[in-house]
């Protein structure tokens, strides 16, 4: 007979069964055809030098990988002038949060995120047994002042997505350096910078420059949107010397595989792909901003390569009705309830023909 006593079974740490579980966008939608907006993917795939060099590595897939991804650092520090010491790898950026998180948070501790920042940083910090604080946002903009008024002689990190997902907005770097001015030197200040190739904006900074600077910055950058390279689980991060040691300290001694390092070092030295696929994301984030709106849909202006869409409270054209019609008709969105969001949907910016066919559905939607 089972013994259903829970307290027989090993448990985890307290905090650790009050976290939400991360809910990545859906995968599939009723219909023939199906057109994947969901997870800010690129609509261009990867660059065929990538993908020519991972099919390359299958060959010797029965070899451990160069545990420091020495190559692929090399690539991305002379991509960005950058020390290839001060760069550290990631499977993601996801992990590279996860690893500062846990060397630099625990019970005790305060960390410190905007009110719609990216929904890893609470699981980061909680689950290092820390507290997370909200720092409330000005229309759906991160507020340095809301942030700074929460710093604690219990803080320790501060996390940034500059842009934000899923909003879509920015801090210029005069902000992003008034909020780093205002933190104690004892805290670490990290700039999640995702999606940072896409902005064109004169008054943005990814980070590099504070990082060279100063002592408690870190910038996270990911290859799964600009390069495409979701499904290998790549990122880095670029860190000040005692930083990328801790992290090399804690992470896995092999948490990047040959494959992943041979295509992420190929994708970064094909610039020519990369702006193919900024040129692609400046049309149509243009154009569907002005279709969306045009349409009678309220569309937070964006810097990355997705939208959020307010849908109107009535039932019948609400962002629930919206995201079940759209998936009959094979639209795949992301709701936004777990952002606190429940009137929108989240919208990447997809192929030509994903984009013409969205805008025509959800204009016979509205009508």
């Amino acid at each position: 007979m089972t013994n259903t006593n829970v307290s027989s079974r090993p448990q985890p740490r307290p905090g650790i069964l009050d976290i939400a579980a991360y809910v990545p966008g859906k995968s599939g939608a009723k219909g023939a055809k199906v057109h994947k907006l969901s997870s800010n993917e690129s609509p261009l795939g990867a660059s065929p030098l990538a993908v020519e060099a991972y099919r390359q590595a299958a060959d010797k897939l029965e070899l451990y990988p160069d545990g420091s991804a020495t190559v692929l650092r090399q690539a991305i520090a002379s991509r960005y002038g950058l020390k290839p010491e001060n760069i550290v790898c990631g499977a993601g950026s996801d992990e590279l949060l996860q690893l500062l998180a846990h060397a630099y948070l625990g019970p005790g501790d305060e960390a410190i995120y905007s009110q719609y920042g990216f929904l890893v940083y609470p699981i980061a910090i909680q689950s290092n047994g820390a507290t997370a604080r909200i720092a409330p946002e000005k229309d759906l903009v991160a507020d340095v002042d809301a942030i700074l008024n929460l710093v604690t002689s219990r803080t320790r990190m501060v996390f940034l997505a500059n842009p934000n997902n899923p909003t879509g907005t920015y801090l210029p770097f005069s902000e992003v350096k008034r909020l780093h001015a205002g933190l104690p030197k004892s805290v670490l200040f990290v700039l999640d910078a995702a999606y940072a190739e896409y902005v064109r904006r004169n008054d943005y900074e990814s980070g590099i420059e504070l990082v060279s600077t100063f002592e408690n910055v870190v910038m996270t950058r990911t290859f799964s949107k600009i390069h495409g390279l979701a499904a290998l689980r790549l990122g880095w991060a670029y860190c000040p010397a005692h930083v990328a040691d801790v992290l090399n300290r804690i992470r896995g001694p092999f948490n990047i595989s040959a494959p992943a390092i041979a295509a992420g070092t190929a994708a970064i030295g094909d610039q020519h792909f990369v702006e193919k696929a900024v040129a692609h994301n400046d049309v149509w984030l243009d154009w569907l901003t002005k279709e969306l709106t045009a349409l009678g849909l309220k569309v937070t202006p964006s810097v990355g390569n997705f939208l959020l869409l307010h849908f109107p409270l009535e039932t019948q054209r609400n962002a629930a009705s919206a995201d079940t019609y759209l998936q009959e008709h094979g639209f795949v969105l992301r709701r936004m309830d777990s952002y606190g969001l429940p009137q929108t949907l989240r919208l990447s910016i997809g192929s030509e023909e994903a984009n013409r066919e969205l805008v025509s559905c959800l204009r016979t939607f509205l009508a």
